[in-house]
């Protein structure tokens, strides 16, 4: 974060009437689209408006009758890249999280076409009206979402701004884990070149942290790079991790299924959300799966070792 500007990913979506990657439909509560087929988890995913939760857009699997009893949605709520107030940038990734069996809720209005979003900034209000929204729908008799979401799993996560926006909100004790993508807090001495309009806590927001974190970064050509390294490295009281792929500040998101990010994210949230012992298998030991993919690195803190 180097530069007085934040570098926006591109995307380009194909989008066919019939036998598309995407489709778009309209549903009673609000514009709904299946972005690519539904991803490749087992739950096809779909994104979607809700009347109930305005400038939101949520990923989730189209049919909830598998979650039920003790199997339920745990929660990824989603802060957008450049402080954007839609996630037209990050669909295809958090589309693909959606279709694990989780309910994805990002900031921002549901992208129906490639065209980037223009219009004012998120806030960081918005990740914690998402949490209230999930919780207030699992508990809401008249909900589809009725006791179908696992409201002591949820996880914040965000991308540069909102990456910093999921720090912002680090404190809150409804969330179990953080997923801080291409982005750090700033030293004192580099705040000036941060954009305008972006949450801005000192480093010492970092002793707020409660839960484990992992940095989910884009190599030294990062420019947000300096900065997330420096945040692992102050971060000793709590689980964490670091991880780093050559491919910039951009990431993966607007490659097929997200791309590599998604492998990593989905496996850290299965670990930290489902107890999943073969994604933690992922991060722990010498011999990490993270580090056994290709160009892939990981540095784990004495308390995730």
């Amino acid at each position: 974060m180097k530069t007085k500007r934040i570098f926006r990913t591109t995307m380009t979506v194909v989008a066919l009437v019939t036998g598309s990657l995407m489709s778009m439909s309209f549903t009673p509560e609000g514009k709904s689209r299946i972005v690519e087929e539904g991803g490749t988890g087992p739950y096809k995913a779909i994104m979607k408006e809700e009347a109930s939760l305005k400038e939101h857009t949520v990923f989730v699997p189209q049919d909830l009758s598998a979650f039920k009893g003790k199997k339920k949605l745990p929660v990824l709520v989603w802060g957008n890249g450049a402080c954007t107030n839609s996630p037209w940038e990050h669909y295809k990734f958090l589309n693909e999280i959606a279709s694990y069996g989780y309910i994805v809720v990002a900031t921002g209005f549901i992208p129906m076409d490639d065209k980037p979003y223009r219009g004012p900034m998120s806030t960081t209000e918005q990740q914690i009206e998402s949490i209230d929204w999930v919780i207030a729908q699992n508990a809401d008799p008249s909900s589809p979402y009725y006791q179908k979401i696992d409201v002591k799993n949820i996880a914040a996560a965000g991308m540069s701004c909102g990456g910093l926006q999921t720090l912002y909100n680090c404190a809150d004790p409804r969330i179990k884990t953080l997923m801080v993508c291409n982005s750090g807090l700033f030293n004192s001495e580099n705040a000036s070149s941060a954009v305008g309009g972006m949450p801005m806590p000192p480093k010492s927001k970092l002793k707020e942290i409660h839960s484990s974190i992992i940095y989910i970064l884009g190599g030294e050509t990062d420019i947000a790079y300096e900065n997330g390294m420096d945040d692992f490295h102050r971060i000793d009281h709590v689980p964490a991790c670091a991880t780093n792929f050559p491919v910039g500040h951009g990431g993966t998101y607007s490659q097929p299924h997200g791309g590599e990010f998604s492998v990593v994210a989905i496996a850290w949230l299965n670990w930290q959300l489902k107890g999943d012992k073969k994604s933690a298998k992922m991060f722990k030991g010498k011999n990490c799966g993270v580090s056994q993919r290709k160009d892939w690195t990981i540095e784990k803190n004495a308390k995730l070792k």
